[in-house]
């Protein structure tokens, strides 16, 4: 809903856009996800990532009762909801007592214990939207007979579905927006302005976008980084280029915990490999430790892996790109390990602690993953790092997770970075060429109150 318009589609050509549809407020996909959101006890807004990351955890228990009574889904995908269930136009709340009556209790308390039912509900308001945006992208493809399609609104931040109209549709090639939503709608305005208004030309090379990896926002010089050390008497080994990739494999191997702080920030949610926060993605016990000690945030939340471009295709069951981490694709069989009879029987978060596959760390429970692949052109200092740690430690994947503590801002200046590091247990940081260990800090005064200066997530 970032305007009347909730759902819409065009076709581009040349430096103009011509929209061929479009569904209004109040029927929004959006808000029925946010909806579920807010009734399974997250925050509207921020927490629709945990409702997808939650999804493999349930059944669709609910699926049949959403489609019957929230929403009138027709064949082309265009929808109305049945707005008797919602509070979202007249209220300051997403549901109302229909809604709750309907799926039996009040919205679970926020920050108290998640429950199957939680679960199932995820997975059912997940299974509608998929079954949506499929049917939206079949439609648009049968409609306008073109091969590429183009992403963009919160809905397109749903990497899973996402992933299944990459597999399943038939587009032939799929590209989405990394900054989709409220963010990236200040840029379609520009570019509207830009070439639709002022008839300003475009150019496309067919081959790269003209976001340069979304690495958009500010950067930091080694003089400003020395200085910031310097003046704060900071203890910090400076690393050459040539040294740094080996070095920081090499402490990643040893299931060290790694605050990577390089170039420009990204510009939208995710942490592209400039902001970033990275493991060992063959560790068991990283997933839940980065969660609890490190981010500080539910354990059942899945981790992403950034892996070379050339390399995808060998771990995952994708062979595109997916440079803005906005791809689901499941892991290779061959790296699966297979479940025993006891662990099929395990519900729940229970199913947290059983290994996946050779890379547990980023293997979500449905052996799904999502991609983020780097290249040396997008990003070259990130990809000379994934590269050295498949020469010397055989693997191409890293965890990779936003550098930030649930509820904070992704940091962005070199102060940001180092109260964060401080703040948490990650092991070591590295801005720039300026290698921190942990080990050699002073520890900071206690202060309990930087956890409460942001709401939580």
């Amino acid at each position: 809903m970032g305007e009347w318009t909730t759902t819409s589609y065009g076709v581009g050509n040349g430096n103009k856009i011509d929209i061929l549809a479009e569904i209004k407020f109040p029927h929004s996909l959006g808000l029925l996800y946010s909806a579920f959101t807010y009734y399974t006890g997250f925050k509207v807004n921020s927490g629709e990532y945990k409702v997808m990351g939650l999804a493999p955890y349930g059944k669709p228990v609910y699926k049949d009762l959403i489609l019957k009574e929230l929403i009138d889904l027709k064949e082309d995908g265009s929808f109305k909801l049945n707005m008797k269930y919602f509070d979202y136009c007249a209220g300051l709340r997403m549901t109302n007592s229909r809604f709750h009556k309907l799926f039996g209790t009040p919205p679970r308390k926020p920050e108290s214990r998640v429950t199957q039912r939680e679960m199932d509900l995820a997975r059912s308001i997940q299974e509608v939207t998929e079954e949506v945006m499929l049917r939206i992208t079949r439609h648009v493809h049968k409609v306008t007979g073109q091969k590429n399609l183009c992403l963009a609104g919160g809905v397109a931040l749903n990497c899973v579905g996402n992933g299944r109209i990459l597999r399943e549709g038939p587009f032939k090639n799929i590209w989405i927006q990394p900054a989709s939503g409220d963010a990236g709608g200040a840029l379609g305005a520009a570019y509207f302005a830009w070439h639709q208004y002022l008839e300003k030309p475009r150019a496309a090379n067919e081959k790269t976008d003209s976001m340069r990896g979304s690495f958009l926002g500010p950067e930091f010089s080694a003089t400003e980084i020395e200085a910031f050390l310097v003046k704060h008497a900071i203890p910090f080994t400076r690393l050459k280029d040539e040294k740094l990739p080996e070095t920081i494999a090499d402490l990643i191997a040893q299931e060290k915990v790694i605050g990577w702080f390089q170039g420009a920030m990204e510009f939208g949610p995710r942490a592209l490999g400039g902001r970033s926060i990275l493991g060992d993605s063959r560790s068991p016990k990283m997933q839940e430790q980065m969660n609890l000690k490190i981010k500080f945030r539910e354990s059942f939340r899945p981790f992403a892996p950034s892996i070379t471009a050339e390399k995808v295709s060998k771990y995952f069951e994708m062979t595109t790109e997916s440079p803005y981490m906005l791809l689901v694709a499941p892991v290779q069989k061959k790296w699966r390990r297979e479940m025993t009879e006891t662990e099929k029987k395990l519900e729940g978060v229970e199913l947290l602690n059983v290994k996946r596959s050779e890379i547990p760390a980023v293997t979500h429970v449905d052996y799904s993953a999502r991609v983020q692949t780097i290249t040396e052109i997008q990003n070259p200092r990130f990809y000379r790092l994934l590269k050295k740690f498949y020469e010397r430690h055989g693997c191409p994947v890293v965890i990779n997770t936003s550098f930030n503590v649930r509820g904070e801002p992704i940091v962005c200046t070199p102060e940001d970075a180092y109260r964060c590091f401080m703040r948490t247990h990650m092991d070591y940081l590295i801005l720039g060429n300026f290698l921190l260990a942990k080990a050699e800090q002073r520890p900071l005064e206690k202060d309990s109150a930087w956890m409460k200066e942001f709401e939580l997530d």
